[in-house]
């Protein structure tokens, strides 16, 4: 975590301001604070900021408006909103839209909140790391990321491997392989912003938590651009959960218009986890996983991809 983490809080109510600098008294923060959203933006254009926390119902100026110009002022700010349970849906909308990277209920939870701030401020060092990483730094970077999520150790690794023995079959220049090996150790790089409770939780998830954990590919993409990466690693981190038929996730792309890399990525994302443990099933073997790829050859993924890479394993035709 850097020294100089700046964190700017707006809220038209100065008890409440007052009570949000307590939470962080213990920590090495600047604090700024500030009834206006007004004020709040004339701030960010003089000072650096890690992270915006605003509430939502403000006069003059609602809170979504302020994080939607506080976007274009301070576009490396990690921007988290407030909210009423009344106004909930306000602030979902407002992080699909990518103007929020998180939002919080009043009245809150103090511990909640102190995580939400510290994954808000991991996402924004994140940036900055991935900025000025070589190769080295990406991967440790990589390992990082896994964890949160214990039961993923290991998972970018191989899915790197996977991912660059089909790239090699198929003929991909150099650099296509270098961004598929960057892509594939950063793909759940969007992670960061989901709960752990949530990554870890032993059950199938509820359809308000498989919306905050399809965030991950828009989050981690928006890390990936905000870190200048090449467009091919973005396009790993946002688009690998497309389906080939089009009923995947974010963009409902299909067929050839998911990008190649993304596409390679999937396959071999798709039978790491089904091979690997996780908190609500065992391992399964690589011959079912095989089965599976090939079930869902045309729907969920390309058929000329899975094929290549059921030769890498061993559960080909060739």
């Amino acid at each position: 975590m850097y020294p100089a983490t700046t964190i700017l809080l707006v809220d038209d109510e100065e008890n409440i301001l007052r009570s949000l600098k307590r939470i962080f008294m213990d920590q090495d923060f600047r604090i700024l604070a500030t009834t206006s959203p007004f004020d709040a933006l004339e701030l960010l254009k003089t000072n650096a900021v890690s992270v915006i926390i605003s509430d939502n119902l403000m006069p003059g100026m609602s809170g979504i408006d302020f994080l939607q110009q506080a976007k274009f002022l301070s576009p490396e700010s990690v921007r988290v909103m407030m909210t009423g349970y009344a106004d909930v849906h306000a602030a979902i909308d407002a992080i699909n839209k990518g103007e929020v990277f998180k939002f919080l209920t009043k009245p809150w939870d103090v511990e909640e909140f102190r995580n939400v701030v510290f994954d808000s401020i991991n996402r924004h060092d994140m940036v900055h790391s991935l900025r000025q990483a070589d190769e080295s730094k990406l991967y440790s970077l990589a390992q990082t990321i896994e964890l949160k999520d214990p039961y993923t150790r290991g998972h970018c690794d191989r899915v790197a491997q996977y991912s660059l023995a089909m790239a090699e079959l198929m003929g991909l220049e150099n650099d296509q392989r270098t961004f598929i090996k960057h892509g594939s150790w950063l793909h759940d790089c969007g992670k960061i912003g989901v709960p752990e409770a949530i990554l870890n939780f032993n059950g199938p998830l509820s359809p308000e938590q498989m919306d905050i954990v399809r965030n991950h590919s828009r989050w981690g993409a928006e890390v990936a651009r905000l870190a200048r990466l090449p467009e091919a690693v973005i396009n790993i981190i946002l688009f690998h959960h497309e389906k080939y038929d089009g009923t995947g996730y974010p963009a409902n792309l299909k067929g050839d218009r998911i990008p190649v890399e993304a596409r390679i990525v999937s396959v071999a994302d798709i039978y790491d986890a089904l091979t690997s443990a996780r908190p609500y099933r065992g391992a399964m073997s690589a011959g079912k996983a095989a089965g599976i790829l090939v079930e869902g050859k045309a729907t969920h993924s390309d058929p000329a991809i899975v094929d290549i890479f059921l030769k890498i394993i061993g559960n080909g035709d060739g």
